[in-house]
């Protein structure tokens, strides 16, 4: 895949290289510290380590079959910008009851 195709992403968004412009941030000891929705890109709430509202984190490997094949897409969604994708799915997505928390 050419270099600027890698740079300009699915969207036409810029990805930046790896390490640049990161949803995810960690402290020197591995704790998170900061999350970043990918899509709205609001800043969301990080206490002692811990996600503390609702969001959707995708790592996704592409296989063979796709224009992707061989890259890893990870990303960060907030729970509004979540809902309003899945305003636009023609198929709602399987939904079941959380039977036991952790």
């Amino acid at each position: 895949m050419s270099r600027n195709k890698k740079e300009q992403g699915a969207a036409g968004l810029k990805t930046g290289r790896k390490g640049e412009n990161k949803m995810r941030k960690y402290k020197s000891g591995g704790q998170l510290e900061t999350v970043i929705c990918n899509c709205c890109g609001k800043k969301m709430v990080v206490k002692e380590g811990v996600l503390r509202e609702g969001a959707i984190s995708v790592h996704h490997a592409w296989d063979f079959f796709s224009e992707k094949d061989g890259e890893v897409h990870h990303w960060d969604m907030c729970e509004e910008c979540y809902d309003n994708l899945l305003g636009q799915f023609r198929v709602e997505p399987d939904v079941e009851e959380q039977v036991e928390f952790i």
